[in-house]
């Protein structure tokens, strides 16, 4: 399958610039997934107002790298995968629960094992959770509130999930080491 372009600030749509050079601030590089989705200014301009607001929320940087990560192995995202396990290992994730869920298991943390396990299901169920699934994400310490906090996580997870997947951009050099082929 070819490849969808990855594209430079020279190279893309004149509508997608000001987001990658906003991402290219924050990150101190594109990476290549955000590169691809430049090709769609509609894309990339709604990327980064959900990427706000997921990270402008009320969980951890601990508990949004566990569901990102949970959502990219239940999609079979491998770009994301990498980069969600580099992350999450950055954000104090402990690796053997950061391996459980690139194994696609719940981390043994009973909090983020909850979180994990409430996003798994939001994606294989499409959004049909059942009371006793909702109960033991309740359970686990988290109010009502959350349970839809984590619908914007997974949202902004099926973007670059599903764009990672239809683009199929490279890997960078960095990511190597946790590269992943589900």
């Amino acid at each position: 399958m070819a490849r969808f372009p990855v594209h430079t600030l020279e190279s893309a749509p004149e509508a997608s610039k000001p987001v990658l050079r906003e991402v290219e601030a924050r990150f101190g590089m594109i990476p290549n997934l955000a590169a691809a989705m430049a090709t769609s200014p509609v894309l990339i301009q709604s990327f980064i107002g959900i990427f706000d607001k997921v990270h402008g929320g009320s969980f951890t940087e601990q508990q949004i790298q566990t569901v990102l990560l949970t959502d990219a192995v239940t999609n079979g995202c491998a770009w994301a995968v990498a980069l969600h396990s580099a992350l999450g290992l950055q954000a104090g994730l402990d690796p053997a629960d950061v391996d459980a869920m690139r194994a696609g298991r719940s981390p043994a943390d009973k909090t983020l094992g909850a979180l994990s396990t409430l996003a798994r299901s939001l994606i294989e169920k499409r959004g049909r959770l059942d009371d006793e699934e909702i109960e033991r994400f309740l359970a686990a310490g988290f109010y009502k509130d959350l349970v839809l906090e984590v619908i914007t996580i997974v949202a902004a997870s099926t973007i670059t999930n599903y764009t990672g997947s239809v683009t199929n951009p490279p890997l960078e050099a960095a990511l190597q080491e946790y590269a992943w082929n589900g």
